[in-house]
């Protein structure tokens, strides 16, 4: 398991990564960071819609009400523009903290 300290940073990353395609709701996309880092990243609800909250303030994503018949409604969420450029910052700042990191990591 990779700890949350470590990633921590990278979950507006992650999250705006699975937006890039289609809008997604909650649970999905927990389920979708778990499959994707095959059960190495497991992250916590509080932690998601914290997320969700800091990035919609940013104007990152937008929220929206799916229109699921019965039960409880989902609150969905998508990337806006200003959320697509700030991830591509967000990648070209991680592949410089990668380069940076590297050089500290000795190989056994």
């Amino acid at each position: 398991m990779i700890s949350s300290d470590v990633i921590r940073g990278y979950n507006d990353t992650i999250i705006l990564y699975l937006l890039l395609d289609a809008p997604s709701y909650g649970y999905e996309i927990s389920k979708k960071i778990r499959e994707l880092s095959q059960g190495r990243y497991v992250i916590k609800e509080t932690t998601l819609y914290s997320a969700f909250s800091r990035l919609e303030r940013n104007g990152y994503i937008t929220s929206f009400y799916g229109d699921e018949t019965g039960g409880k409604r989902r609150t969905y969420y998508r990337i806006t523009g200003e959320g697509e450029a700030y991830y591509r910052e967000k990648c070209d700042e991680w592949s410089l903290t990668k380069d940076v990191v590297e050089r500290f990591i000795r190989k056994f």
